[in-house]
C-alpha cells in the first residue's frame, strides 16, 4: 500500500519532544487532550522549557517520551500551543532506557529485576522484538506466561495505537474521525484497511464512500469490484434513508443512483446486473432487506414490522370495551362538568368515552381545535372511573398510572403545564443511556395503566418500533398530534402512516375554538393548511402582521422588532425567531449574531464571555442543545440559557479548563469546552428544532432565497408555534410560493399497508367538533396591542 501520497502534513508539520508533566484536560468519548510537556527536543523555533500541546489521543503517561507532529499557533488566551496532528512514542532504545520503561508503573508486577532478565535475553531491541514475536518472551527465565502475555498486551495496546494514528493521518484522515476509526476496529484496525477500506463505510460513522474509493483506488480497488460495489450501495441507502426520511428505496432508481455513484470520476462503466447481484449478496450477508421491488436498510424493515406486531397486540385488548356503563360514564362525566365549570359538547363527550373504552386512540387537529381539553377530560375521567388519585405523592410504592410523554423536552413541559401532572421525553421514559440501549424493551416492559404521546407527528419509525414493543398489553394508549405539520426529522411517517390504516379508532378535532375577539394566527394556520393565501395577508391585525422587506434588510427589520418587544415588556424567552435556512443574510447564523447584539449585549465588556470558533457566549445567552444528553436528561432541540462562566483558573477539577453552565428550565448542566459544539445561539433557530414549542411572539423572515425549502407543511409548522403574536417579515410572494407548494418529496414507507395486511377494522374514524373549549384568553392585558407595537414608526 502507498502511504507516501497521502500525507498531507509533510510540506508543514514541526515537531516536538518531550516528558508530560501534567494532563490538563483529556475527553474520553473523543480523546480530545490538552497536555504541558518537559521539551527534550523541537525544530521549532522555540526556546521554552515547557509548551502545551493539543490534539486527539488517548491519555498519555507521564513515564514516558512523546514526539508529537504538527504546528505551533498562538492561541488568542493562552497563548502558544503545540497543535498536534499525530504522535509517536519515543521508544527507548539503550538497555538502561529499555530497563527503566519495562519497569515502569505501566507494567503492574515488572521490576526491575524481571526487566532487566528481558533485556539480557532479547537485546535492547527487545520492545520491537516483543511485538513481532512474543513468543520471544518464552525464553526469558523465570518468566511467567502471565506476566508475558501481560507486557505483550501493553506494548501493543501503547505502540499499536501510535502505529494506527500515523498510518491513518497518512491516509488523510483527520485525528478526530481516525479516533473513531481506532475505536471500531482497536488493533485490527490497518489489517481491515489494507483488506477492504469500504468496510469504513458500513461501520464507522463519518466516512463517506468518496473517501473509501480514494483508499481503495490506490489499493488497486476500482471499477467493478464487489467490495466497492456493497459500499456504495450500503452508502446510497442509508444517505436517501437519513436525508430525505425513506424506509425504503424502489429498486430500479435505487441501482440508478448506485451507477452513477460508482461511475463518478470512473472511466469504466458499470452493468446494472453485477450491481443487483451485489444487492443480493447483501440480503443474504444479512445487511439490508429486498421486499419485490423495494430495498431496504435491515433495521427500518424490522422496526416497522415491530410496530405492527406490537399494534396488534395492543388493539387485541378487549377487557376496554363494556368497563363501563353508559350512565356510569355520564354520571361521572356530569360531576366532572360541575367541578370544572363548564359544559362538554355532544361530540367531545363521545371523543373522551371512545377513548376511555378503546385500548389504542389517535387524536389529531390542528390549533384551536382543543386537544389538550380532551387530553384533560380522558385524564380526569379515566381517574374518576377507576377511582385513582391524580396525584404523584400518593404514589410512593407503585407507578403513578398516568404517563405523559413528548418527543422533546420542551413538548413534555407544556404537557405538564396542561395537565398539572409528571411528563417526560420519550427517551427518559424508555430510559435510553445515551448509546443504542434503552432500559425498556419486549423484555422488561414500561409500567402504567394510561399512555399519552403528544406531538406523534415527530416521532420517527426506530423510536416508535422502540416505545411500542416497551408497552404492556394492559395499558391503554393515546397518540396525539398534528397530521399537518413537518414529518419526523428521522425515516418514516409513524402518524400519517396510522392515520391512513385506519387500524385505529381516531378522533380528528376540525372545528376551530376561537377566543371571543377571534384569533387571526389560527386562521391564518388553518387557510395554510388548504393551500390558501388569505387576501388581507399583509394587512395588520390585532395579533398578527406583514412586514415587508427585501433580503439585505431583514437584519435590520428583525431588530427593530425585538427591541420594541422588549421595550413593552417581553422577555427573551417570550421572543423566538424561526427561519428555515442557516446561509444568507436572512439565515439563522447572520440573525443569531444580530440579535445577541439585542437580546444580550455586552458592551463595555463587563461580563463574562469566551469565543468559540465564529461564536461569542456570554452569561444570559439563549442557547440550544443540538444532541441528546439523556445522563443529564437535556435532549436535541431543548433550549436552555447560559447561567455561568467558569474560567480556566478557577475551575476546581483537575481538568483545568474553561466551562460553560446553561439552565435547562432548572436544570444545570455543565459543558467543557470540548463540549461546546453541542449548543448554539438559540435568539433564531430553524423551524424543524422548534416544533413540540410554543411561544408568546414568533418572528418568521419569509424570502425568496428559501424557496429550496419553503413548503406548505413548513410554513403551518412555524405559524403553529405562536401563541400570542405572529410577526411575519420579508416578501409577500415569498409566502404565496410556500403555501401554494406542497411537500413533493413524499416518504416511502410501508407501515399503512402492513397494518392493513392484518386485516380491516371494524372502528370508523370519528370526525369530532369543538364547540364549548375553555374560556381562557391569551391575550388579557393586551387589548391595546398589536405586532405593529413592536415596530419603530417610521
Amino acid at each position: 500500500m502507498r502511504q507516501e501520497s497521502f500525507n498531507l502534513f509533510a510540506e508543514t508539520e514541526k515537531y516536538i519532544k518531550g516528558r508530560p508533566i501534567v494532563t490538563i484536560f483529556h475527553n474520553e468519548s473523543n480523546l480530545y487532550t490538552v497536555v504541558r510537556i518537559r521539551v527534550e527536543e523541537t525544530d521549532e523555533i522555540y526556546d521554552e522549557k515547557e509548551a502545551v500541546v493539543t490534539g486527539y489521543f488517548p491519555r498519555i503517561h507521564e513515564e514516558d517520551t512523546y514526539k508529537f507532529y504538527g504546528v505551533m499557533k498562538e492561541h488568542p488566551k493562552f497563548g502558544l500551543q503545540f497543535h498536534a496532528h499525530r504522535y509517536e512514542k519515543d521508544i527507548p532504545k539503550t538497555k538502561d532506557g529499555v530497563i527503566q520503561y519495562l519497569s515502569s508503573d505501566l507494567f503492574p508486577g515488572i521490576g526491575k529485576k524481571t526487566a532487566t532478565s528481558i533485556v539480557e535475553a532479547l537485546g535492547e531491541n527487545a520492545i520491537s522484538k516483543i511485538l513481532e514475536n512474543p513468543h520471544l518472551l518464552d525464553s526469558v527465565p523465570k518468566l511467567s506466561p502471565e506476566k508475558a502475555k501481560l507486557i505483550h498486551e501493553t506494548l501493543k495496546e501503547h505502540q499499536g495505537l501510535e502505529e494506527v494514528m500515523i498510518t491513518l493521518s497518512q491516509l488523510g484522515f483527520g485525528p478526530q474521525i481516525s479516533m473513531k476509526i481506532y475505536q471500531t476496529y482497536r488493533e485490527l484496525t490497518l489489517q481491515i484497511i489494507n483488506d477492504n477500506p469500504y468496510k469504513l463505510v458500513e461501520d464507522v460513522e463519518g466516512v463517506g464512500f468518496s473517501k473509501a474509493d480514494e483508499l481503495g483506488e490506490h489499493m488497486g480497488i476500482s471499477g467493478d469490484h464487489p467490495a466497492r460495489i456493497k459500499a456504495a450501495i450500503l452508502f446510497t441507502l442509508e444517505k436517501s434513508c437519513l436525508q430525505e426520511g425513506h424506509v425504503f428505496l424502489q429498486k430500479d432508481p435505487f441501482l440508478f443512483e448506485v451507477k452513477s455513484l460508482l461511475e463518478n470520476n470512473q472511466p469504466k462503466a458499470i452493468d446494472p446486473p453485477v450491481i443487483e447481484a451485489e444487492l443480493v449478496k447483501l440480503e443474504e450477508e444479512g445487511k439490508i432487506k429486498l421486499q419485490e421491488t423495494r430495498v431496504y436498510m435491515l433495521s427500518l424493515y424490522f422496526a416497522e414490522r415491530g410496530i405492527v406486531s406490537n399494534i396488534e397486540r395492543l388493539l387485541s385488548q378487549q377487557q376496554y370495551k363494556d368497563q363501563f356503563s353508559e350512565s356510569e360514564f355520564l354520571l361521572a362525566l356530569g360531576e366532572l362538568e360541575d367541578r370544572l365549570g363548564i359544559q362538554y359538547a355532544p361530540t367531545q363527550k363521545t371523543a373522551i368515552q371512545q377513548a376511555l373504552t378503546s385500548p389504542m386512540l389517535l387524536l389529531t387537529g390542528g390549533p384551536g381545535t382543543g386537544k389538550t381539553t380532551v387530553i384533560k377530560g380522558i385524564v380526569d375521567l379515566y381517574a374518576e372511573l377507576h377511582g385513582l388519585s391524580l396525584n404523584p405523592k400518593d404514589y410512593k410504592d407503585e407507578p403513578f398510572p398516568v404517563v405523559l410523554a413528548a418527543p422533546t423536552g420542551r413538548a413534555a413541559k407544556r404537557m405538564n403545564e396542561a395537565t398539572e401532572l409528571p411528563a417526560v421525553t420519550i427517551h427518559r421514559l424508555l430510559g435510553w443511556n445515551g448509546s443504542e440501549a434503552f432500559q425498556y424493551d419486549e423484555e422488561q416492559k414500561i409500567e402504567g395503566r394510561l399512555l399519552i404521546i403528544d406531538e406523534m407527528s415527530m416521532v420517527d419509525t426506530w423510536l416508535a418500533h422502540q416505545l411500542f414493543k416497551a408497552l404492556p398489553d394492559d395499558i391503554q394508549v393515546i397518540l396525539v398530534g398534528d397530521e399537518d405539520q413537518l414529518p419526523s426529522v428521522g425515516p418514516g411517517q409513524v402518524l400519517r402512516d396510522l392515520l391512513d390504516s385506519k387500524k385505529i379508532p381516531t378522533v380528528r378535532l376540525t372545528d376551530i375554538y376561537r377566543q371571543e375577539d377571534g384569533s387571526s394566527i389560527v386562521d391564518l394556520a388553518h387557510l395554510i393548511k388548504n393551500g390558501e393565501v388569505p387576501l388581507n395577508l399583509t394587512e395588520q391585525k390585532k395579533d398578527r402582521s406583514f412586514i415587508p422587506c427585501r433580503p439585505l434588510q431583514m437584519g435590520e427589520v428583525v431588530q427593530q422588532i425585538v427591541q420594541n418587544a422588549l421595550k413593552k415588556g417581553f422577555t427573551k424567552k417570550d421572543i423566538q425567531v424561526l427561519a428555515p435556512m442557516y446561509k444568507g443574510p436572512a439565515g439563522i447564523d447572520a440573525l443569531n449574531t444580530l440579535l445577541q447584539e439585542v437580546m444580550n449585549p455586552n458592551p463595555d465588556k463587563s461580563r463574562k464571555e469566551v469565543t468559540f470558533g465564529d461564536k461569542i457566549y456570554r452569561i444570559g445567552d439563549k442557547v440550544l442543545q443540538l444532541v441528546n444528553r439523556p445522563e443529564d436528561q437535556i435532549f436535541n432541540g431543548d433550549i436552555g440559557e447560559i447561567i455561568s462562566i467558569i474560567r480556566s483558573e478557577e475551575s476546581q477539577t483537575e481538568e483545568k479548563q474553561d466551562q460553560l453552565i446553561v439552565s435547562f428550565d432548572g436544570i444545570e448542566v455543565y459543558y467543557p469546552k470540548a463540549q461546546w459544539n453541542e449548543i448554539t445561539l438559540a435568539y433564531c433557530c430553524s423551524i424543524h428544532k422548534s416544533q413540540g414549542s410554543e411561544f408568546p411572539i414568533v418572528i418568521l423572515p419569509i424570502v425568496k432565497s428559501y424557496y429550496r425549502m419553503l413548503r406548505r407543511n413548513l410554513l403551518y409548522t412555524a405559524v403553529t408555534r405562536s401563541k400570542q403574536f405572529l410577526i411575519l417579515c420579508g416578501e409577500p410572494e415569498a409566502f404565496k410560493m410556500g403555501v401554494i407548494r406542497q411537500d413533493d418529496r413524499k416518504r416511502q414507507t410501508s407501515l399503512a399497508e402492513n397494518l392493513l395486511e392484518q386485516g380491516q377494522s371494524n372502528a370508523e374514524p370519528l370526525f369530532l367538533t369543538e364547540e364549548a373549549l375553555f374560556k381562557v384568553d391569551p391575550m388579557i392585558g393586551m387589548e391595546n396591542l398589536s405586532p405593529y407595537d413592536f415596530l419603530t414608526a417610521k
